[in-house]
């Protein structure tokens, strides 16, 4: 089998930031609130015409530039979102027109917050199987636009942005070294979009409310952190790997507790978590993607490092890879 790994990272944000201080003239909340109960002290919100095709197309033209890639020579791109411009054309359609990748396959996946990591996978068994010799995979998501402004709870959480990678061989030793899928679909009440229901033939369009999220925290809060520490013990199982060798940890960004929990459930030194949430909040699939192009542009993530990434997501799906950078 040939060793597949992560050959440039790119992200794009949008400039707008929405701190705390603005969400207490919004709702009734207070900065305080917010970073107690989830350690985020603001998140980047697109504009009005600002779709999740535009993060995407600026998150791939990074990642190319930083690989010194050739648009032409990529062989697939997948998009992983749940905020998509329309229904069709796929994002990646529209990323593929927008840089010029036209000998690309391309189509998009619904996995959630879990989305970036279905997406690795995905892309690695396309690599490792030679039918393709390179895979742009990009988390993109304008997920504010499914936020409830109204609902104290879960407007303070989500921001929008996007993050890409480019997958190809890599040398020995190097790449994806396992990999870890799992859904657990009876909890998938527990984090939902809610929409109203309406006769297929009815034309009072009035009636039609836009879809919004709905989330029971205190009941998803145990089951992510359970499933977030059994995919990285399955995963570094899988890669003949223990937890004293890894080198750092890239969750994905959902709530500081949330890491926090997992962190301790396997006794993990929080030094070695890379933590963004407080910039940019939950940016669904486009989190741990973020995440991953910060921490090697910091340095938490340098040549040879071993990196565990692991995150969960509302279906309830749950994912986790270790790599070796």
């Amino acid at each position: 089998m040939k060793n597949i790994g992560i050959l440039s990272t790119g992200h794009y944000l949008p400039s707008r930031v929405l701190t705390n201080a603005d969400l207490e003239k919004i709702v009734d909340t207070t900065d305080e609130w917010i970073i107690t109960r989830t350690g985020i002290k603001e998140r980047r919100i697109a504009d009005k015409d600002e779709r999740c095709s535009h993060l995407a197309i600026n998150a791939a033209i990074e990642a190319l530039e930083r690989g010194k890639i050739d648009a032409k020579d990529i062989d697939l791109i997948i998009v992983t979102t749940i905020t998509p411009d329309s229904n069709f054309p796929s994002v990646a359609c529209l990323v593929q027109k927008a840089i010029g990748a036209t000998n690309a396959a391309a189509f998009d996946i619904s996995a959630a917050c879990s989305g970036f990591l279905y997406g690795l996978t995905t892309a690695k068994q396309f690599l490792a199987g030679g039918i393709y010799k390179k895979v742009l995979v990009i988390a993109a998501e304008k997920i504010t636009d499914l936020v409830d402004w109204n609902d104290r709870g879960t407007c303070v959480l989500f921001g929008d942005g996007a993050g890409a990678c480019i997958l190809g061989e890599a040398e020995e030793g190097h790449g994806i070294l396992s990999e870890h899928l799992h859904a657990q679909g009876e909890f998938g009440h527990l984090m939902a979009v809610i929409t109203e229901m309406k006769d297929p033939l009815e034309q009072d369009n009035d009636t039609t409310k836009s879809p919004v999220i709905n989330m029971q925290g205190k009941e998803l809060f145990k089951v992510a952190v359970n499933s977030m520490a059994e995919a990285i013990e399955i995963s570094m199982k899988k890669a003949g790997v223990s937890l004293d060798q890894i080198d750092c940890v890239v969750p994905h960004q959902a709530n500081d507790r949330i890491i926090t929990a997992v962190a301790k459930k396997l006794n993990i030194p929080k030094d070695k978590i890379f933590i963004n949430i407080h910039k940019y909040g939950n940016m669904s699939a486009a989190s741990i993607a973020v995440a991953l192009y910060e921490a090697e542009k910091q340095g938490s993530i340098k040549k040879g490092s071993l990196v565990a990434l692991v995150t969960f997501g509302a279906g309830l799906v749950s994912a986790a890879n270790i790599v070796r950078w």
